[in-house]
């Protein structure tokens, strides 16, 4: 079994919807302090969602521009799984090769 591939997007996004935040779209790019951007957290929120790892549903009331919000949250299967990757992180970081 392969640990899954994460971008470092994808890893960044995981990380700000921890401990069940849920977020939208733009405060997660205010959040990353300019790491994410506008662009691209959309198609990142998507793929995730592809994948299983985040749920979203539509905010009841709307923001200033009349627009309802979707919002993000992280999966409890996603969580499991980017958990791992995380523990395969912290054990690799632990490895020195001997040269």
């Amino acid at each position: 079994m392969r640990l899954p591939h994460l971008s470092a997007k994808e890893y960044m996004t995981r990380d700000l919807l921890r401990a069940g935040r849920e977020l939208y779209g733009l405060e997660l790019v205010k959040s990353s302090g300019g790491a994410l951007k506008r662009g691209t957290i959309s198609v990142t929120l998507g793929r995730m969602a592809e994948t299983g790892y985040v749920t979203s549903r539509q905010q009841r009331d709307v923001d200033a521009s009349g627009m309802p919000r979707r919002i993000y949250k992280i999966r409890g299967e996603g969580a499991r799984v980017l958990g791992a990757v995380d523990a395969a992180r912290a054990a690799m970081d632990g490895c020195v090769a001997d040269v």
